[in-house]
């Protein structure tokens, strides 16, 4: 009998490692393998969406991209050359965009949307980030900053492609950046074919996380965690901190000529008139998470929450108005349309409607 149970617990064991062999031999990172066509992909969990010229993209989970010439649709499924969740999507132009997400990826665009090629991923920004802060500190060896970010980036190379970046900003076909958690951020100048490092032009010394990146006449400020407000200063070449009466998180900054809106956590918005010197809270009659913001083709703005409200701020209006809601889904994302219907995306994929 002893016999006998160590001939199975053998056989077993056999059966095991050989299924454990073929489990690891089917392995593809998600980094190298392409998102799969699925017909539910319009109903699955989407985080961003954006206008490329006429045409509407939205971004989310599995590297599903989806496009749509019209709010009403029909949406198609983008080709993709990665599987990883994407989080944020832009277009500099009609033909060229880019979309970010979790494991450091990047992919863009040149043909409207139709396919997506990887430009960066988690595994490569490690080490630009060595390479990019070693020539610092060897032209600075008494500069503690160089060594500091160095040693930050050893831990990026040794904890690999875990690195999520959370938005993306062109401001032109060239010129555009990318950020993330702990501070990551990236910065072009060729379209994405080459990245480079840009956290030294940063004012974000405790590496707090970037939530967002936009651009308010012209200007890109950075949206972070506690407080953080990050806004462009052409003479510096940096991203300067801005003051602000709020230390919970930002998600997103909008804005208009001479008005600058910051929004965030627990349905917070900060409405500023002099580029950010000073703030005036703006009452929502809400606790949920502002998560996006968009502008209608009459200027006025409309803010959306994690838990489904839409709120429209009227120009000279102290407080949002709560736009009433047939299906209080929540709202990851929100973008208008040509034709002036918002878009709405979120954990139950794509939706259109129009506003009274």
């Amino acid at each position: 009998m002893n016999i006998f149970n160590q001939a199975v617990r053998s056989l077993l064991a056999l059966l095991l490692c050989s299924v454990c062999l073929a489990a690891r031999a089917e392995f593809i990172d998600v980094l190298d393998l392409p998102a799969r066509i699925s017909p539910l992909a319009r109903v699955a969990p989407l985080d961003g969406v954006r206008r490329c010229g006429e045409r509407l993209v939205a971004v989310g989970q599995r590297g599903h991209i989806l496009l749509a010439d019209s709010a009403a649709g029909p949406w198609q499924q983008a080709q993709v050359a990665v599987s990883s969740d994407l989080t944020a999507v832009y277009c500099a132009s009609a033909q060229q965009g880019w979309a970010v997400g979790h494991d450091g990826v990047i992919v863009h665009s040149d043909d409207a949307g139709q396919h997506w090629s990887k430009q960066l991923d988690g595994r490569q920004i490690g080490a630009l980030m060595q390479a990019h802060y070693a020539a610092l500190a060897s032209a600075e060896p008494g500069n503690d900053e160089w060594a500091s970010r160095l040693a930050e980036a050893q831990r990026m190379v040794d904890e690999g492609a875990d690195k999520a970046l959370l938005d993306v900003w062109f401001a032109n076909e060239k010129l555009g950046y990318a950020v993330g958690v702990f501070g990551l951020i990236l910065r072009t100048e060729d379209g994405g074919g080459h990245w480079q490092p840009f956290g030294e032009h940063t004012d974000n010394p405790q590496r707090l996380h970037l939530n967002a990146i936009a651009a308010v006449d012209g200007v890109p400020y950075i949206a972070g965690e506690q407080g953080l407000l990050l806004r462009w200063s052409a003479e510096q070449q940096r991203f300067v901190a801005l003051q602000t009466p709020y230390s919970g998180s930002f998600f997103g900054v909008t804005g208009a000529a001479h008005e600058l809106l910051a929004y965030g956590l627990r349905g917070h918005v900060l409405r500023s008139s002099d580029d950010g010197l000073t703030w005036q809270q703006l009452e929502t009659g809400v606790q949920s998470n502002i998560t996006a913001a968009a502008r209608d083709t009459t200027g006025r703005f409309v803010f959306f929450t994690q838990a489904g409200h839409v709120l429209r701020l009227n120009a000279t209006d102290q407080a949002l108005q709560a736009v009433p809601q047939a299906e209080m889904a929540p709202i990851s994302a929100a973008q208008f349309s040509a034709d002036d219907s918002l878009v709405l995306v979120g954990n139950r994929g794509v939706r259109s409607q129009r506003l009274p």
